[in-house]
């Protein structure tokens, strides 16, 4: 089997570079979704939710640059290009939304769904012990299914 500089088989590294730029392009509609809600909120809760918002467009891009080197160190390129992430994203793109639930149920939504992109990531990287991207799929994983449950949380109605 040939293996790369890294010491990853390289037919399936080629695979999960692959995958990463699906991730990224959700990414990038989801980081995209997040400014529009930050800019666009209204309401009583704008306060406090326009803050919420900015933090997690913030990690968002943290973690778009981290999917990008990722791909980058596994010997591929990484997409960049408004038409790639179009073209490969599968996430719900939220528009003109300023009412809180709805913003709050996007980013659950949104987030659900990188989940399983994530889950399928580090499923194959795992099979190959590719440890660089099973510990960033797995610190995604843990840091998402937290803010879901707090979001999850937030949309409850008192009793």
């Amino acid at each position: 089997m040939k293996t790369n500089i890294l010491g990853l088989p390289v037919k399936e590294s080629e695979v999960i570079a692959n995958e990463l730029n699906v991730l990224l392009s959700n990414f990038q509609v989801y980081y995209q979704n997040l400014r529009g809600i930050h800019w666009n909120i209204r309401g009583k809760r704008f306060f406090d939710l326009h803050v919420k918002f900015e933090e997690l467009y913030t990690d968002a891009q943290i973690k778009i640059d981290l999917i990008a080197e990722r791909v980058l160190t596994i010997g591929a390129t990484p997409l960049h290009t408004f038409e790639d992430y179009i073209k490969y994203n599968t996430v719900t793109a939220g528009k003109n939304i300023s009412v809180d639930e709805e913003a709050v149920q996007l980013i659950v939504n949104s987030l659900s769904h990188l989940l399983k992109i994530e889950r399928g990531i580090l499923n194959k990287s795992a099979e190959i012990n590719d440890e660089g991207t099973n510990s960033m799929m797995s610190d995604f994983i843990a840091e998402q299914e937290k803010t879901i449950w707090m979001m999850q949380a937030w949309l409850e109605e008192s009793l």
